[in-house]
């Protein structure tokens, strides 16, 4: 078989329609994993009595289990106990899941990497500790995790495949449904390569250009 230009310009609008599901399903879980983070870090850096438990075993249960199995708990677990959600949404909240508790390890790192004598002025100015983490620790904990954050950022997006698995019609879903009715696998692999690589650059270009400017005051 030849690769068929003219076949995927046939299939241009269901292919251009699946993208637009991966952006959106991507874009919103990077930005609710990274608020997932951000609280996260705070309550077990904070100590906060139960929270930080519970955090501690969401971190663990989350990274000790595979996505996919995360996914299919999410999609055809969660309505057994009452709470139906669309299939847009399962995949959202999986994901956010995911990489939410990758994001908190990540701030907490980068929290810890704080300089302890920044903690000891903002007390000696009479900041309480939420006011230190808001406006001093967290702001230099997402500057300095920042490359580990674009990291499980990058993987999100990659791992957004696995939605196709409970049927929604991301990227990967269209494809491999091309692939099943029209055999054409060489053209849809193809697209399907090129669009995460380009999603993927993207994503790191963006980062890395805000990581530049983040870091522009502190060069000589």
């Amino acid at each position: 078989m030849e690769f068929d230009l003219d076949y995927l310009r046939q299939q241009l609008p269901l292919l251009r329609a699946g993208l637009v599901v991966t952006i959106q399903v991507s874009a919103i879980a990077v930005v609710l994993s990274i608020a997932i983070g951000l609280v996260g870090a705070a309550v077990r850096v904070l100590r906060v009595p139960v929270l930080r438990q519970l955090f501690a075993g969401y971190v663990e249960v989350i990274r000790n289990t595979p996505l996919l199995v995360q996914i299919f708990f999410v999609f055809f677990g969660l309505p057994t106990l009452g709470l139906v959600l669309p299939i847009f949404w399962c995949g959202v909240l999986s994901l956010t899941l995911w990489a939410g508790a990758f994001q908190t390890e990540n701030l907490r790192g980068g929290l810890s990497a704080v300089h302890r004598g920044l903690s000891e002025a903002a007390r000696a100015l009479g900041l309480s500790r939420f006011q230190y983490l808001r406006l001093v620790g967290l702001p230099l904990a997402v500057r300095i995790s920042l490359p580990s954050i674009l990291n499980t950022c990058v993987s999100l997006v990659k791992n957004s495949a696995y939605v196709s698995a409970i049927g929604l019609q991301d990227l990967s879903a269209v494809a491999f449904e091309r692939i099943a009715n029209d055999f054409r696998a060489f053209e849809m692999l193809s697209v399907l390569l090129v669009g995460y690589l380009a999603l993927v650059l993207s994503l790191s270009f963006s980062v890395r250009a805000l990581e530049h400017r983040l870091q522009a005051p502190f060069r000589r």
